[in-house]
Protein backbone atom coordinates (compact mmCIF):
# COMPACT_ATOMS: atom_id res chain seq x y z
CA UNK A 1 0.00 0.00 0.00
CA UNK A 2 2.04 3.06 -0.77
CA UNK A 3 -0.12 7.16 0.51
CA UNK A 4 -0.03 9.83 -0.65
CA UNK A 5 -1.20 12.82 0.89
CA UNK A 6 -1.95 16.48 -0.41
CA UNK A 7 -4.04 19.69 0.75
CA UNK A 8 -1.86 21.14 3.24
CA UNK A 9 -1.22 25.03 3.10
CA UNK A 10 -1.08 28.18 4.49
CA UNK A 11 -4.39 29.42 6.33
CA UNK A 12 -5.62 31.76 8.93
CA UNK A 13 -6.48 30.90 12.12
CA UNK A 14 -10.23 30.07 12.12
CA UNK A 15 -10.05 29.25 8.53
CA UNK A 16 -10.23 25.51 7.16
CA UNK A 17 -8.13 22.72 5.14
CA UNK A 18 -9.36 19.45 3.94
CA UNK A 19 -6.53 17.02 3.62
CA UNK A 20 -6.55 14.03 1.44
CA UNK A 21 -4.69 10.41 1.50
CA UNK A 22 -5.23 8.50 -1.91
CA UNK A 23 -4.23 5.04 -1.07
CA UNK A 24 -3.23 2.30 -3.77
CA UNK A 25 -4.10 -1.38 -3.27
CA UNK A 26 -7.21 -3.25 -3.28
CA UNK A 27 -6.82 -4.03 0.73
CA UNK A 28 -7.71 -0.26 1.98
CA UNK A 29 -11.22 -0.95 2.14
CA UNK A 30 -9.94 -3.77 5.21
CA UNK A 31 -8.00 -1.61 6.97
CA UNK A 32 -7.86 1.51 9.73
CA UNK A 33 -6.39 4.97 8.77
CA UNK A 34 -5.77 7.37 10.71
CA UNK A 35 -4.11 11.25 10.53
CA UNK A 36 -1.01 12.13 12.87
CA UNK A 37 0.52 15.29 12.78
CA UNK A 38 4.10 16.68 13.97
CA UNK A 39 4.47 20.19 15.15
CA UNK A 40 8.44 21.51 15.28
CA UNK A 41 10.66 19.97 18.20
CA UNK A 42 7.59 17.84 19.32
CA UNK A 43 6.49 13.96 18.97
CA UNK A 44 4.24 13.27 16.26
CA UNK A 45 0.88 12.78 17.62
CA UNK A 46 -2.40 10.91 16.53
CA UNK A 47 -5.18 13.32 15.69
CA UNK A 48 -7.91 10.71 14.55
CA UNK A 49 -8.63 7.29 12.84
CA UNK A 50 -11.48 5.52 10.76
CA UNK A 51 -11.90 2.29 11.13
CA UNK A 52 -13.25 0.34 7.44
CA UNK A 53 -16.66 0.12 8.94
CA UNK A 54 -16.14 3.86 9.83
CA UNK A 55 -15.90 4.43 13.11
CA UNK A 56 -14.49 7.36 14.09
CA UNK A 57 -11.75 8.57 16.63
CA UNK A 58 -10.60 11.56 17.94
CA UNK A 59 -7.85 13.21 19.37
CA UNK A 60 -9.22 15.44 22.78
CA UNK A 61 -7.48 18.67 21.43
CA UNK A 62 -9.29 18.20 17.63
CA UNK A 63 -12.72 16.93 18.70
CA UNK A 64 -15.46 19.10 17.31
CA UNK A 65 -13.46 20.78 15.02
CA UNK A 66 -11.91 17.73 12.74
CA UNK A 67 -13.48 15.20 10.61
CA UNK A 68 -12.07 12.30 9.19
CA UNK A 69 -13.97 10.31 6.10
CA UNK A 70 -13.31 7.55 3.87
CA UNK A 71 -14.37 6.68 0.25
CA UNK A 72 -13.33 3.24 -0.21
CA UNK A 73 -14.30 3.41 -3.13
CA UNK A 74 -12.17 5.89 -4.25
CA UNK A 75 -9.34 4.37 -2.17
CA UNK A 76 -9.42 7.86 -0.28
CA UNK A 77 -9.38 9.01 3.04
CA UNK A 78 -10.21 12.88 4.09
CA UNK A 79 -9.60 15.35 7.20
CA UNK A 80 -11.42 17.85 7.47
CA UNK A 81 -10.59 20.55 9.73
CA UNK A 82 -12.30 23.50 10.57
CA UNK A 83 -11.61 26.02 13.04
CA UNK A 84 -7.78 26.05 12.63
CA UNK A 85 -5.92 27.29 15.45
CA UNK A 86 -1.91 28.51 15.36
CA UNK A 87 -1.26 25.44 17.35
CA UNK A 88 -2.50 22.76 14.32
CA UNK A 89 0.41 24.17 12.68
CA UNK A 90 2.23 20.58 11.80
CA UNK A 91 3.38 18.25 8.72
CA UNK A 92 0.17 16.01 8.84
CA UNK A 93 0.81 12.42 8.09
CA UNK A 94 -1.79 9.67 6.61
CA UNK A 95 -1.26 6.32 8.18
CA UNK A 96 -3.02 2.76 7.37
CA UNK A 97 -2.77 -0.04 9.37
CA UNK A 98 -3.49 -3.68 7.99
CA UNK A 99 -1.30 -6.26 9.24
CA UNK A 100 1.45 -4.18 9.47
CA UNK A 101 1.70 0.39 9.36
CA UNK A 102 1.92 1.98 5.90
CA UNK A 103 2.73 5.77 6.16
CA UNK A 104 2.31 8.39 3.13
CA UNK A 105 4.78 11.13 2.84
CA UNK A 106 3.72 14.87 5.08
CA UNK A 107 1.89 17.74 4.30
CA UNK A 108 2.68 20.63 5.93
CA UNK A 109 -0.25 23.10 7.21
CA UNK A 110 0.72 26.29 8.76
CA UNK A 111 -2.13 28.56 10.83
CA UNK A 112 -1.39 32.23 11.09
CA UNK A 113 -2.70 34.24 13.88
Amino acid sequence: VQLQASGGGLVQAGGSLRLSCAASGSIFSRGVMGWYRQAPGKQRELVGTITATGSETYADSVKGRFTISRDNAANTVYLQMNSLKPEDTAVYYCNYFYLRYYWGQGTQVTVSS
